[in-house]
């Protein structure tokens, strides 16, 4: 599909990449990570052709469509969220268009025997037949089934788009890109905006899409979950391994490990040979000898060893004075945004040393709790902090609140005091914004950097509650690790408003969950909540299937009747059985072609067919899926 080779970008005369070379095959689920500022969206870019390079080629199959998703998109108002997904389908929309106006025409002429209306009815079949082969007839239900993965209701297909949030219109975006038939799907950080039902939903229509994905993510249960490959930019190379995120990581020690211990034999070796040629020079009869040696000795290629970029941001969390026992006791709390309820009837009573999660569905009223907390938003109830409360605060946005036109060194000093000014730059340096860094204007940062930034910044005051509100968007896995372990070590009380469920595990110890206006409290931690949830779902799921409803007695219906609907039951559980069993049996087998791709991928790539069988493997359980959804709705009606 896509082979890159030699690729060179410079960046005011330095490398930001230097002679990589890599390829994509259908199949490929590719995570690709590095630090902020490695260049990983700019190697996106270069494969979009939205950047150029310096040096080397990419040669790309003819007609390979290429879908984008970037982190920064800009929209158009004045359309609805129905009518800006539908410009995935460009080509249907045209032919929509031209069958229009032909039937208008038909409709409003008379001339029924002439050539023009001749014509008019062959170039209707025409467009009829265009119209079905592109999908005409299926498009509208299939984004109305995407848009409601993403977290979309109903009732938000004909609201305009600008009513919506910027993580709200980045969804459209991704379905739009769902929508259309891509053969490679570039995605720059995809789950950032979306909340862990969506992030469950799309990795698994992630895992069934047929061509390449190539992803920039930090979410590393994400990439386990999601990818079959690993490329990481370091130090302007990279290392490319054909394994989910974290057995990439094992991998790569591993092989790290075996280039020290190689190093060090080789190393034993150069210094037995050149105590070698010193003895041997100072003998007459020993001269030839120690000469062979030299050669011998300039002809070894030596072992090196990969360099790890292993600087990463200090982070610590100290508490302020100690607050009473309670921090927040919030009672009958409603919040609306016009007509538009978003909480209602809340009641909360948070104690001192608390370590919650706030999580649910994006506007479910998370971010708006954490807004009324802080005395951000006005809202309707009772929401009183307690004695000597001091709050930190990192809103979502909270890079955004950041001076583009001022110095990283100037933003630091302008939110100092006097107590703490002569720190400033001993703090950036914890933060990796050392040397000339701190001269750099705030609006040229990544987004990473500028997360840094913003939690350097809140540092600079002293807190005993800190209210965190998707604190890891943008920051490199390095990042995360490292702030996780600060927050681990945070003494005070913890609320965290986040979908990163990795970055969550072992944080908090209260799952707080957002859903039609209300709070439902679960005790125990992120896993707890995640089993939970599923168990739930895996119920519904059962009951919808094994329903036992309650004998009635119909006195209208005959025992004929009856003999025959039980048998039709009968059936149906037969049928559904035989499906699952089918299913089963299939993805067994997809299983096995997985372990055999995984033991030698190039050898088994080649093998003629291989990947037909696998795509058509993963097409018939598909079919079978919405075949058992069939019949089960079939026998609940039965039933």
């Amino acid at each position: 599909m896509l082979n890159a080779h030699n690729i060179t970008v410079s960046f005011q005369g330095e490398d930001l990449f230097s002679g990589i070379t890599f390829k994509l095959v259908p199949g490929d689920r590719i995570g690709l990570v590095g630090k902020n500022g490695a260049g990983k969206s700019t190697l996106l870019k270069i494969i979009a052709k939205e950047q150029e390079y310096d040096k080397g080629t990419i040669a790309l199959e003819k007609d390979l469509k290429i879908g984008f998703l970037k982190q920064d998109i800009e929209f158009e108002g004045g359309k609805t969220v129905l009518e800006e997904s539908y410009l995935a389908f460009e080509e249907i929309i045209k032919v929509e268009k031209e069958l229009e106006k032909i039937n208008v025409q038909l409709a409003e002429r008379t001339d029924y025997e002439s050539e023009y209306y001749s014509n008019l009815l062959h170039d209707l079949d025409d467009y009829q037949h265009r119209y079905e082969v592109l999908g005409g007839y299926n498009y509208q239900g299939q984004t109305e089934k995407i848009l409601k993965g993403l977290g979309f209701s109903t009732d938000d297909f004909t609201s305009l788009t600008e009513t919506f949030s910027g993580g709200w219109r980045m969804r459209i975006e991704l379905a739009k890109l769902l929508l259309q038939d891509n053969d490679i799907l570039l995605l720059d950080e995809p789950t950032n905006h979306l909340d862990i039902e969506s992030i469950l939903w799309f990795e698994n229509f992630l895992k069934s899409f047929s061509g390449a994905i190539m992803m920039v993510s930090h979410d590393r249960m994400f990439l386990d979950n999601v990818t079959n490959r690993t490329i990481e930019i370091s130090l302007g190379q990279i290392y490319d391994f054909k394994k989910p995120y974290t057995e990439y990581l094992v991998l790569r020690n591993e092989i790290k490990e075996k280039q020290m211990q190689s190093l060090k034999n080789q190393e034993k070796e150069i210094k037995r040979t050149e105590d070698l040629i010193n003895k041997f020079r100072a003998k007459a009869n020993k001269a030839s000898m120690a000469q062979s040696l030299i050669k011998k000795l300039n002809k070894i290629e030596r072992i090196e060893v990969d360099q790890d970029d292993n600087s990463v941001m200090k982070v610590r969390f100290p508490t302020s004075i100690t607050p009473g026992k309670i921090v927040f006791e919030i009672d009958n709390l409603e919040k609306s945004y016009g007509e538009k309820k978003v909480l209602k009837d809340v009641n909360l009573l948070i104690e001192r040393g608390a370590r919650l999660a706030f999580i649910g569905q994006n506007g479910q009223g998370k971010s708006t709790l954490a807004k009324i907390m802080v005395n951000e938003i006005e809202y309707q109830g009772n929401c009183k902090s307690g004695h000597n409360v001091q709050i930190g605060y990192f809103a979502q946005n909270q890079s955004e609140y950041l001076d583009g036109e001022k110095t990283v060194l100037q933003i630091m000093e302008d939110a100092s005091s006097d107590t703490n000014r002569m720190k400033v730059r001993d703090m950036l340096g914890a933060f990796l914004f050392g040397g000339d860094t701190v001269d750099k204007k705030a609006k040229v940062l990544s987004g990473g950097e500028r997360n840094r930034l913003a939690l350097c910044k809140m540092l600079l005051s002293p807190f005993n509650v800190l209210i965190m509100d998707e604190p890891t968007n943008h920051l490199d896995i390095a990042s995360k690790n490292v702030l996780k372990k600060a927050l681990q070590d945070y003494e005070g009380t913890l609320i965290l408003v986040s979908h990163d469920r990795d970055f969550l595990q072992g944080l908090t110890e209260k799952v707080y969950e957002f859903k039609n206006h209300k709070i439902i409290e679960y005790i125990g931690d992120i896993n707890y909540y995640l089993d939970t949830h599923k168990l739930d779902n895996m119920r519904e799921a059962e009951k919808k299937l094994n329903k036992k409803e309650k004998v009635k007695k119909q006195s209208n219906v005959d025992s004929k009747t009856r003999r025959e609907n039980d048998k039709a039951i009968k059936k149906a559980k037969n049928k559904i059985t035989k499906i699952e069993n089918e299913i089963s049996k299939l993805e067994k087998e997809l299983v096995d072609l997985d372990i055999e791709l995984a033991a030698d991928y190039d050898k088994v790539s080649k093998k003629e067919g291989f990947f037909d069988t696998y795509n058509k493997k993963k097409k018939e359980i598909s079919n079978l899926e919405n075949q058992w959804e069939q019949h089960v709705e079939m026998l609940d009606e039965l039933e």
